[in-house]
């Protein structure tokens, strides 16, 4: 074990991973390696891509005992295809998979019994909830899940870290040659921006589909040249699992209040200007915070040049709005998204590495003025925990999170004081998913506190008439209302590691003893 550049304990072995680099710090470690390539293959005139079935693709390739197969969450909880794909995998008696998903939803609860049979003994993923994420902080896998950001995941299969042998690509819509696209057919889900990088470096690439259509597709946003099969299914999944918690602005009072200050934090930094950038989630507060943003533009006459983030209908009100210029899109959160990217030319497919991948000449988050995030916990150092909830089970992950705040010349954590009767701020997070030196101003119901490595943003909003508060007196304050909480117990052993997104290693997630 060896303690990181935040004080936490990690291992500097992992199994299943190899030699791990402790965290030194968001911008300390630099890329030392080449990007990978896949085989050099070819394909004959009379070749034809299309396979009757999974088992028939799984003896073609060959899937072996071993392998690595990945997975993109584009239709998040309405997913069908990994359950499909491994529950093919069981019947042809493989075994030691790693499973590398984008994010596990609790569609996928097969894979907790694949787990217990051995099918299934790595998992690979950004984000994790339900009865997988349940069954990992019990100790149901004999290894360490390993934990990634959306860019540490496109970066790490770049080069060479996360090496894929299939990549299952759940597509809307493809033709018979392997053009694939996600803004046609009956399961359409929008961008396909966390899967481009799974078929750019896979060894071997499946487009499993349930609408095939005439050759050429288009537009096509995977091409043939990476794929090389192609597998009709009866379904791939439900679009209506895409929505992902609240889409509308929140019309809590609370939550309202919360939204008002951050977007005035947003003025008083002086971000409310012609061609402002900003990424939001699709939460009812952080989608009240751009709709108070997008007040303040049209009170002071500007238009933002684009918006970044899980998309949702509110965003392409503002791009129709005139309010937006261009919207990045990796991920759509609603069907009206799903709408907007097929039609509107400003709409722009982007992939995970174009978004947030740290090891590039340049990824979007790093053109971002600001960005509104959520917490489970907040600390005195301004590190935020969104992966384990307060039983210490897993309930999510970084995402874009780490990502986006390190982009992003102004990052605001919009949180209330309390989560149900449990304090937000704490002395020290439970995990840390988002390193508090990439964190500005936690902004809350009962005031807001800028992190003292900003002493030009604390001016500014002192200037401003803002309610500053230091971190640790809103953290007492919550205290005399919630009392302390007490200590989650864990044991010592490690089931996951998470990674931050240049491939160190910021924390561990330990075993929940119940």
């Amino acid at each position: 074990m060896m303690e990181n550049a935040i004080g936490r304990t990690v291992p500097s072995q992992v199994e299943g991973y190899g030699q791990a680099k402790p965290f030194n710090g968001a911008f300390q470690t630099l890329p030392d390696m080449l990007r990978q390539a896949p085989a050099v293959k070819m394909r004959k005139p009379a070749d034809s891509k299309l396979v009757d079935s999974l088992e028939e693709v799984f003896r073609r390739i060959p899937v072996k005992d071993g392998m690595t197969l990945s997975f993109h969450h584009h239709f998040r909880n309405g997913d069908g295809v990994l359950n499909m794909v491994v529950a093919t995998a069981a019947r042809l008696s493989i075994k030691d998979l790693n499973i590398a998903i984008s994010s596990v939803f609790p569609v996928h609860a097969p894979l907790v019994e694949h787990i217990k049979n051995g099918v299934v003994t790595g998992l690979d993923t950004n984000y994790m909830s339900g009865p997988v994420a349940d069954a990992i902080s019990r100790g149901v896998l004999s290894r360490p899940v390993i934990m990634r950001t959306h860019g540490g995941r496109a970066r790490a299969i770049e080069c060479g870290q996360l090496k894929i042998d299939v990549a299952f690509i759940a597509a809307p819509a493809a033709d018979d040659y392997g053009n694939l696209n996600g803004v046609m057919g009956p399961a359409a889900c929008g961008s396909l921006g966390y899967a481009i990088p799974d078929a750019e470096y896979a060894e071997h690439v499946v487009a499993v589909t349930d609408y095939l259509c005439e050759y050429p597709l288009s537009p096509a946003s995977i091409s043939q040249t990476r794929v090389d099969y192609v597998v009709k299914v009866d379904v791939i999944g439900d679009p209506k699992g895409i929505v992902s918690g609240s889409t509308k602005v929140t019309k809590d009072p609370v939550g309202l209040k919360i939204a008002q200050t951050a977007a005035n934090v947003v003025r008083a930094a002086g971000l409310i200007k012609e061609g402002l950038s900003f990424q939001t989630g699709a939460g009812g507060a952080a989608l009240a915070t751009a709709h108070f943003i997008g007040k303040m533009m049209e009170q002071a006459g500007v238009t933002a040049s684009f918006a970044m983030g899980g998309i949702t209908s509110y965003m392409v009100d503002m791009l129709n709005r005139g309010l937006l210029r261009k919207i990045t899109d990796v991920q759509d959160f609603d069907l009206e998204a799903v709408h907007s990217i097929g039609a509107n030319p400003n709409h722009i497919e982007v992939s995970a590495g174009e978004y947030a991948n740290p090891f590039n000449s340049g990824c979007i988050v790093n053109k971002l003025d600001t960005v509104f995030l959520g917490a489970t916990e907040i600390d005195a150092d301004f590190n935020v925990n969104v992966t384990t909830g307060s039983n210490g089970l897993i309930m999510g992950g970084s995402g874009g999170h780490s990502d986006a705040a390190a982009g992003a010349k102004l990052t605001l954590i919009v949180a209330n004081l309390l989560r149900g009767r449990l304090p937000t701020v704490v002395d020290k997070v439970l995990t840390v998913t988002t390193p508090g030196e990439t964190v500005d101003v936690l902004v809350t119901e009962r005031g807001i506190a800028v992190n003292p490595r900003r002493k030009d943003l604390l001016e500014k909003m002192i200037a401003a008439g803002l309610p500053v508060r230091n971190i640790l007196d809103l953290k007492q304050e919550a205290e005399k209302i919630a009392g302390i909480p007490g200590k989650i117990k864990t044991s010592d052993r490690v089931v996951a590691i998470v990674e931050y997104r240049d491939g160190t290693i910021i924390d561990v997630v330990r075993q929940v003893t119940d």
